[in-house]
């Protein structure tokens, strides 16, 4: 299925924080997204995370860390996973449809948020894989464009297929009504494969340290006065770009301490 399943009546609601499903769409065998309803309560900041799940054979709910994909203005959540056959949360996620229920916990928490960060000029997005999920809202928020005169999506994947959710996103937002005119110019994105030749080719940290990003872009490196960075991905991927950052001089901040970069720990080795 390639295309966001339609819209059902949503279902009574009988799990303990349940919202019903009322999209779902399949990108690749590996990689999916999908939409539920709101919480009328639910109040987060775009970047954020909150716990999702199902409930597992026991009966007991099976919680995992997701990024919350879609703004902090939208009427409904977006999520997007990777699929794990053997994982005992998505391999029965995978399987969803409208209609269906998921657990959330309406208690958003997250370091990728824009309170993390000191003002600047420059903010690089820096993610692999399903990493871009926080992404993919903070760069559909007006906030982002506010505070920053350009914005840099970096994103690589193992493959041209793996980066479609990224590139529809972003090539989407021309039209967005409220988006699109803000965007326009200064939302840069520079997607990269790894196994899979496309027009561009190599690891965030490669194109970063050998300058062909700032190359590209007619732009001088990153420093720590302008530059700002949020980075999402595997533990490695973390810690090597960790590495590079600071090789140009930025310093890692949070919530309660801001400087120039912020990394998301929380999807480290959840096994999902």
């Amino acid at each position: 299925m390639n295309e966001f399943a339609p819209t059902v009546a949503p279902a009574a609601k009988t799990l303990p924080d349940a919202q019903t499903v009322t999209a779902v769409r399949h990108w690749t065998d590996r990689l999916f997204s999908f939409r539920v309803t709101r919480p009328q309560s639910l109040r987060f900041r775009s970047g954020e995370f909150v716990m999702i799940g199902l409930l597992g054979d026991n009966g007991k709910p099976l919680l995992r860390a997701y990024s919350i994909a879609s703004p902090s203005w939208d009427e409904e959540l977006e999520f997007y996973s990777i699929k794990v056959p053997d994982g005992p949360l998505t391999s029965k996620l995978q399987h969803i449809r409208p209609g269906d229920q998921i657990i959330l916990r309406p208690k958003p928490v997250g370091t990728l948020v824009h309170d993390a960060l000191m003002p600047g000029k420059r903010l690089w997005f820096l993610a692999t894989g399903t990493g871009i999920a926080p992404f993919a809202s903070l760069m559909r928020d007006p906030e982002t464009y506010e505070k920053y005169d350009e914005v840099y999506m970096l994103h690589t994947c193992r493959t041209v297929a793996e980066l479609d959710y990224g590139r529809e996103l972003v090539t989407g937002l021309k039209d967005d009504p409220l988006i699109g005119d803000l965007a326009a110019g200064r939302l840069h994105y520079f997607p990269t494969t790894t196994r899979e030749q496309s027009p561009f080719m190599g690891r965030i940290t490669d194109n970063l340290e050998s300058g062909k990003v700032f190359d590209y872009y007619g732009i001088a490196p990153m420093n720590p006065e302008d530059d700002r960075a949020m980075v999402c991905g595997s533990m490695a991927f973390n810690i090597d770009v960790k590495e590079v950052l600071e090789g140009f001089g930025l310093r890692e901040g949070a919530n309660s301490d801001p400087k120039e970069y912020v990394v998301e720990k929380a999807f480290v080795g959840d096994g999902i």
